[in-house]
């Protein structure tokens, strides 16, 4: 199942994507596949028939990784008063 998670890249701003698995402390890069902007269009500097995209790890500052559709279902705002 794809982990949906958000790249932090040194001097180029975020990108949301999907990878198979979180990677290890061992692992020197990250494929992302669907790599796209916060606001999911295009990332500019990737041909337009991309689907998947390489990082190295030194490049990465840290990866957020994003709840599935399921978990925002499951988990919703509480207020208690």
């Amino acid at each position: 199942m794809p982990i949906s998670v958000l790249l932090h890249i040194s001097n180029e701003e975020a990108v949301i994507g999907e990878i198979e698995q979180l990677p290890t402390p061992t692992d020197t890069s990250v494929t992302l596949n669907n790599p796209r902007r916060r606001d999911d269009k295009e990332l500019t500097y990737l041909a337009e028939t991309v689907v998947s995209v390489i990082w190295p790890m030194h490049r990465i500052n840290f990866i957020e990784i994003l709840p599935s559709r399921e978990e925002e279902e499951l988990i919703g705002f509480v207020r208690e008063e």
